[in-house]
This record gives C-alpha cells, structure tokens and sequence, in this order.
C-alpha cells in the first residue's frame, strides 16, 4: 500500500526551524561513566577514540531524552554502570525555542533495588510518564545495528517505523504499549480451558479501538515523508537515494478504502472469528503488531532489501536526513541527531555531502568513530572531544 501526503506545510524560508542544542550534560552511573560532566555549545559534537572507550555510551546516555528504552533498546538494569547499586541519572540543559530547560532521567535505586521504571522531571518538577520528553525535544539516531534494517526482520523495520511516527504522535508509544498489553491478556484469556466470551469480546473492542489508531498514525507519517521526499528535500542529485514507502498490514490497507470506525468493527470481528486459531497458536496472528515498513530505493526502483550493502546504507541515511528535515518543518525546531560510527563506511564524498546536509538542517548532531581525520571537512563547525575509558577531553578548540 503505497501512501502519498495529501497536505504538507509549506517550508517557510522567512522562518527556518529554532535550533534545539544541549548546552550541558551530566551523567551519574551511566554504563561506563561513573560521573561525567560535560558543557556544550550549539555546535555539533565529535566524539573520537578507540572502540570500547564509550563513545556509543554516550550517544545511548542522550537518546534516553526521548521515550522508549534508547539506541541500543536496553533493559534498564544493562544501563546502570557495573557494580554498582543499579541506579543512574542523564541530565541535560537544553535550549530550544521556549528558552533554557533542564531535563532529568534516570532509575532511582533504594533498599529494595532500583526502581522498574525511569522517571523523568522538567526544570526540576516530576513529570507524569516519558511522553513528556517530547514537548521538549525530538531525538533521531542511526547506529551501526541498523544496517541490516531493510534485511532484517520486520520486527526492526516496525521498530524504526514506530520511533518515526512518534516524533510526530506523542501518544503513539502509548497506544502501542496498550495494544500489546490487552493482546497479551487476550492471548491468556484463551489459553484458559473456558474462556469467557463476554471478557474476550470486551478485550477485542479495546485492541480494535487501539489497532486502528496505531495504523492511522502510520499511514499519516508514510504519507508526510513520502510526500516531503517527492519535494526534493531527500535524494535527488545527493549521494543519498529517496526512498519510496510502503506499508504492508491489513489495517493499514483497510483504512485505504474504509471510515476508521468501519475498519475497527472489522477487526474485532477478524478477532472474534479467529479465537480457534489464535488460541491453537498461542498468540495473536492479526494485528498491528505484524506489520512492515516496505522501503525502495527510488532511483534504481529496487526493493531496498535487494540493493548493495553501500546502497542499503545510502538509502538509510538519505531515509533518517527525511526524517529529521520534517521533524523540523513539523514542529519548527530541528530535532537532535545522533550517527554512531557514521563515517566508517561512507568514502570522502558521501561524508562531505552529509556534513554539508547536516550543516543546511542547522541541527546539533552527535557523531562518533575512531578516526578523528574522516570528520576534518567539519572545520571549526564541531566540538571535538576525545574518549578514553569513560573520560572526555577536548580534542580541538579551534572555531570558537
């Protein structure tokens, strides 16, 4: 199912996206950083030195400034730095459109163990859930464990496309944790010898409610990057191919020809029917949770599963430049973005065109690898700090 936007804003030249940076960060227990204090300017960030030094590390310690369980999607209790008391904290002084806001994360540990949960608390208040992150902020991120995304399995690529629509539906991951939540109760409910109808049919009215809702925000994000790619604002003459998008679920089709309440009914029904089967499989075999983001590479019109692995990560990189550029046309401020060993695999020419994207989306960006060289084109136009073993030093002081 192929999805076209039928309605994006126009870009603004006259109003360019406010810049969101970090001005400071701070880490306590935080895997390899015992304590880490770092000031920043609006600068983007380079991080060099050898592998195991913690340069990922970081990059994680920032993407926890978004809900969900960061870059490496870890348990809480990987995260906290070993031994130790299972807690850790990321603090941030973040400027953005608003002005200064200063941003806290982290597990609390006490007598009975830390908590199984972080907490999140702005400009010093407690906030109700990690939802509340993105009032503040959007962070993207590409790492090196998702260059096999378009070969992978689906379960990645829904990973990737769910993250994507939540930069735009802060309610997304919600909706989607509740889904999950109700299908597992489901799922037991028909394990049991009598199932009871009457409490099936009632958990398979909230899973249609939710499945729908999660579907419609997919279709609404496939249609705005499909539709700012066909702009230009990706691919083209850049080294970076557009992508064509696709989404392959029966939800998503169904809202194609049919009111979302008539394809909420339809599910639940598809549910009721398929209990037998369900029950037999001991799992859900319908629903939102099976979906797949279908992504080609337009230029050649090749599946992007079929394309060379250089291609594959062409494709990616032009995909997440998309993204981040409609995050900032969307909610007019340019999102944070974190490139783990970016420029490992990339020739001179495809670094000098993504330093020259990034430089024209105007966003702080976050990049690591071990040779400080492959990011020389920067100049003065990045912080360089050097890592070794948990310990950051300035590499560079030139362009202040």
């Amino acid at each position: 199912m192929n999805v076209t936007a039928d309605a994006l804003p126009p870009a603004t030249a006259a109003r360019p996206p406010a810049r969101t940076y970090l001005a400071a960060l701070k880490l306590t227990g935080f895997r390899n950083y015992a304590a880490l204090s770092l000031d920043l300017d609006e600068r983007s960030v380079v991080l060099t030195g050898p592998n195991g030094a913690g340069k990922t590390n970081l990059l994680e310690a920032v993407s926890f400034l978004s809900p969900g369980r960061g870059l490496r999607h870890a348990e809480l209790a990987e995260v906290a730095q070993r031994p130790g008391d299972g807690g850790f904290a990321v603090a941030v002084r973040l400027v953005n459109a608003a002005g200064t806001v200063e941003i806290g994360t982290g597990v609390v540990a006490g007598e009975g163990g830390p908590e199984s949960h972080r907490r999140v608390r702005v400009n010093h208040a407690p906030a109700r859930s990690t939802e509340a992150l993105l009032e503040h902020l959007r962070v993207l991120w590409l790492t090196p464990a998702m260059d096999g995304l378009f070969t992978g399995p689906a379960s990645e690529r829904r990973r990737f496309l769910d993250r994507s629509v939540l930069a735009f539906d802060r309610r997304h991951g919600t909706r989607f944790n509740a889904f999950e939540k109700a299908m597992r109760g489901r799922n037991r409910v028909l394990a049991e010898p009598s199932p009871d109808p009457a409490w099936l049919t009632a958990i398979e009215t909230e899973m249609a409610e939710l499945a729908v809702a999660i579907a419609a925000a997919r279709r609404e994000w496939a249609g705005l990057i499909a539709g700012f790619i066909a702009e230009g604002y990706a691919g083209g003459a850049s080294p970076f191919p557009a992508a064509d998008i696709a989404l392959a679920g029966d939800l998503e089709h169904d809202l194609e020809g049919r009111p979302a309440a008539e394809v909420e009914k339809r599910y639940a029904g598809q549910l009721a029917s398929g209990r037998p089967r369900d029950a037999a499989a001991g799992r859900t075999l319908l629903g939102p949770h099976l979906s797949d983001l279908v992504v080609r590479h337009r230029p050649k019109q090749m599946p992007a599963e079929s394309c060379s692995t250089g291609e594959q990560k062409a494709l990616l990189i032009g995909l997440v430049l998309a993204q981040a550029g409609l995050v900032a046309r969307l909610t007019g401020e340019t999102p944070l973005i974190l490139l783990d060993e970016i420029a490992a695999h990339l020739d001179s020419l495809r670094r000098g065109a993504l330093f020259e994207v990034l430089q024209e989306l105007g966003a702080q960006v976050f990049m690591t690898g071990t040779d400080e060289g492959a990011f020389a084109p920067l100049g003065g136009r990045a912080q360089r700090l050097s890592v070794s073993d948990g310990r950051i030093l300035e590499a560079e002081a030139a362009g202040r």
